[in-house]
This record gives structure tokens, sequence and C-alpha cells, in this order.
């Protein structure tokens, strides 16, 4: 592997990881703002949420390209790390969509609206 291609999988590996991080930062100030009452805030940082696990997809497959399904890349420690932060990313995104749905019901009386 050439020193570019090295240093181009690093900088996604870097880039993945900082954009899971964001997605499920985001997440959990959402939850946090719908424990609080503040649905439209947590709509937001959902959103927010998903934009970044968006850029975290375009991440992962720009390694997919660079390896081209043939094992040219190596599976480094931090390359696992960042796959394990954007699929705990997903999840708390996913969860918390729903805990909020549970705020809301909640704060509305326990109706199924």
């Amino acid at each position: 592997m050439s020193e570019e291609v090295v240093i181009e999988f690093e900088e996604q590996i870097m880039l993945l990881l900082v954009q899971a991080g964001a997605a499920r930062s985001a997440a959990l100030s959402a939850l946090r703002l719908a424990r609080e009452g503040q649905f439209a805030a947590a709509e937001q940082q959902l959103i927010a949420a998903k934009e970044s696990v968006n850029g975290a997809h375009q991440q992962q497959t720009a390694l997919i390209s660079l390896d081209e399904g043939s094992g040219k890349l190596p599976v480094t420690l931090i390359l696992v790390h960042a796959q394990d932060h954007l699929m705990n990313a997903m999840l708390v995104q996913d969860l918390a969509g729903e805990i909020i749905e549970l705020y809301r019901r909640t704060a509305a009386g326990g109706s199924d609206a």
C-alpha cells in the first residue's frame, strides 16, 4: 500500500470517528432535551444525529472503495474502533427516537397520538 493510500486511509478513519461521535452526542442531547419537554429542540438534534450518521456512512463507503473488496486495507484496531463507534451511534440514534416518542406521549397524558 502506497504512502498516499495509507494517509487517505487514516484520514477516512478519523473522519468516520468524528462523524460517529457527533451523531452519538446529538442523539444523547436530543434525549436530554426531550426529557425536559423541549421536543422541537430534541427533533433538531435528531436531525443533526441523522446528518452525522449519513456523513459517517460516506466515510465508510470511501473506506470500502479504497479496499475495493479485496482486502487491500489492513484491519487495524483504530478501524475496528471507528466501526464500533458508528454502530453505537446508529443504535443510540434509533433508541433516542423511540424514547423521545415515549416522552412525547407521556407529556400528552399517555395517549397513543
